[in-house]
């Protein structure tokens, strides 16, 4: 009468969730289930009248479903991360079924411009389609995201996948040396157990040299909210133009004057429309001269995650102090940039 004869059929239900997770390949599961209604009322009317000494129904049908699922799956039940969660509804006898997200660890190299980290909408249609983006509803054609996601999510057989960066390179930078770390969260994976050295050379394949992958390994939902927050310091290369030609000495005390400093900067002028407007204080750590002729030079500047390198040459009418222009006396700007180094990773 307590169970309204549910632990009877405890055999087909447990069939029937086995069918349903026969294209799933997973190794741990935990089930649980939601009482209320009629039954609930009944459970707490029988408990007040007779007492049922802990003995609640929510707890003897999610253990009875656990072993029986445990028998056919070959599975282990767990309440710790499992990678299957079935809920079952007690009330109106239904279940669901929940697919812990698989998570991907490893660095990327850009080594084309004009290409964005992330999905990027058309700003003027939000992604619907217009003139503007040819009807592709993207500003840009393609993205690091989905050259590494495509790939990935036609080998996991998941449904959606997202990139997860230690910080960002614009658009029209390049990523190489050592790499960005990254992780690529795949969401409702149907296969988790794949050699990811077979995952790095599909991906490598499918982007046709444009995007690179490599040290990849499997990670956790923990190492996202690390990979985002850690701010590892990053090296650049940047080939800047001057307003006039500059002396090698000259250009040499200016680069010495904004090395190993702190530079005030307020949020850059080109991306105000779509960040908040904030005074970060942020660390050069080194800045050496490559090369330099005339009214051109190339920079090797290291510093702290989240220094707009750009603005730190051209100053952005003021918005950071202190730059190189600014130092220089002569406005300058960046021609090319490359991100060569990220140090720091999992």
């Amino acid at each position: 009468m307590i169970c309204s004869g549910l632990l009877w059929k405890i055999d087909k239900i447990a069939e029937e969730i086995a069918e349903k997770l026969k294209e799933f390949e997973f190794e741990t599961f935990s089930v649980g289930s939601r009482i209320y209604g009629s039954l609930k009322a009944l459970e707490d009317y029988l408990n007040e009248l007779i007492g049922l000494n802990g003995k609640s129904l929510k707890v003897q049908f999610n253990r009875e479903l656990s072993r029986k699922l445990a028998a056919r799956l070959n599975a282990k039940p767990t309440h710790r991360d499992p990678d299957v969660t079935i809920i079952y509804d007690l009330e109106n006898p239904s279940f669901e079924i929940q697919i812990r997200p698989l998570y991907i660890y490893g660095r990327y190299k850009k080594r084309v411009r004009g290409i964005s980290q992330t999905r990027w909408l058309c700003t003027r249609c939000d992604g619907k389609g217009c003139e503007v983006c040819n009807w592709t509803g993207k500003r840009y054609p393609t993205s690091v995201e989905e050259l590494i996601g495509e790939a990935v999510l036609e080998i996991f057989k998941g449904t959606d996948y997202i990139l997860h960066g230690s910080g960002r390179e614009d658009v029209d930078a390049r990523m190489l040396g050592n790499g960005r770390p990254f992780i690529m969260e795949i969401q409702n994976p149907k296969r988790r157990f794949v050699d990811l050295k077979e995952v790095e050379r599909y991906v490598n394949e499918k982007a046709k040299g444009k995007v690179v992958v490599f040290d990849l390994k499997f990670a956790k939902p923990r190492d996202v909210e690390y990979l985002k927050s850690a701010g590892f310091r990053k090296v650049y290369r940047a080939k800047v133009e001057f307003g006039r030609e500059v002396g090698r000495e000259e250009l040499e005390k200016a680069v010495k004057a904004i090395s190993d400093t702190v530079i005030e900067q307020r949020t850059p002028t080109r991306v105000l429309h779509r960040r908040a407007d904030l005074l970060r204080r942020k660390r050069t750590y080194g800045i050496e001269i490559l090369l330099h002729r005339g009214r051109v030079a190339v920079l090797k500047i290291e510093a702290d995650s989240g220094l707009y390198i750009k603005e730190l040459v051209s100053g952005d009418e003021g918005r950071t102090k202190p730059s190189l222009s600014e130092v220089l006396g002569v406005p300058a700007r960046v021609m090319k940039l490359d991100v060569i180094e990220v140090k720091g990773g999992l």
